[in-house]
């Protein structure tokens, strides 16, 4: 299903329901969609009565699920593209989106060692995509999220996380906060340290895949710290983002 050259296809909206209070997931239906695998993400190009087009680029925030897509996405001020997605868009309309994009910030279902995922913000939503996909194939490997945002209730997915966490021995999943924390949270709020990584994520010696995504800053830290605590820098696949107009 990759080995194609993507091409555009008309998406209509199905399902959508808010994440955030800036933050909303949209369910496509996309006729012909080839399928995608977790951590890979898709153009989606709005267009004007007027013909003036614009595109951006989101990851997949589901498994694989027939013709049924779902992106997350985090309304960005002042945005061209986000904005609408998040506040105007509405069930039965339709956009165009071009995918799957992408071969190396993936995970694969059969694929044994263990997974130390990494997020910042709203990079856990290809994230989310792996750890959906682990649950869809019933996959026994082990994985370790670290999940860090600004406070609480700015996370996405924290109800879904909880309850997947709950009822899998082999999903451990921490939350940091490095602007303010809940009542009686043991740790103060701080961005991701080594000693954060060290704790809550997988020895070198075993050999996980390490996946980090986030804001360009928060990706080269995490990824110096696992460098640093001496992971393989060939099993470390960092995916980031940065200000681009939403």
């Amino acid at each position: 299903m990759n080995a194609r050259t993507p091409v555009w296809r008309v998406a209509r909206l199905v399902k959508a329901r808010d994440e955030t209070g800036s933050a909303r997931t949209l369910v496509f239906r996309v006729p012909g969609w080839p399928g995608h695998l977790p951590g890979q993400h898709v153009d989606v190009r709005l267009t004007a009565e007027d013909g003036y087009s614009t595109q951006r680029s989101y990851s997949v925030a589901s498994a694989a699920d027939g013709d049924l897509l779902e992106l997350t996405v985090q309304n960005v001020a002042d945005g061209e593209v986000s904005p609408y997605l998040a506040e105007v868009l509405e069930i039965g309309d339709e956009v165009e989106i071009r995918g799957p994009v992408g071969g190396w910030f993936v995970w694969r279902p059969t694929a044994t060692a263990p997974v130390l995922l990494v997020a910042g913000g709203s990079g856990i939503v290809p994230l989310m995509a792996m750890i959906r996909a682990r649950e869809q194939a019933g996959s026994r490997t082990p994985f370790r999220l670290v999940y860090s945002v600004r406070e609480p209730g700015a996370g996405l997915y924290t109800d879904e996380l909880r309850h997947l966490a709950a009822g899998d021995a082999g999903l451990d999943v921490t939350h940091l906060y490095t602007r303010a924390v809940p009542d009686g949270w043991p740790r103060p709020p701080g961005r991701l340290t080594v000693a954060d990584l060290d704790t809550h994520g997988w020895s070198p010696d075993l050999a996980p895949d390490c996946y980090v995504c986030g804001p360009t800053g928060f990706v080269e830290a995490a990824a110096d710290i696992l460098l640093a605590l001496g992971h393989d820098a060939r099993r470390i696949r960092t995916e980031r983002f940065g200000p681009t107009g939403g």
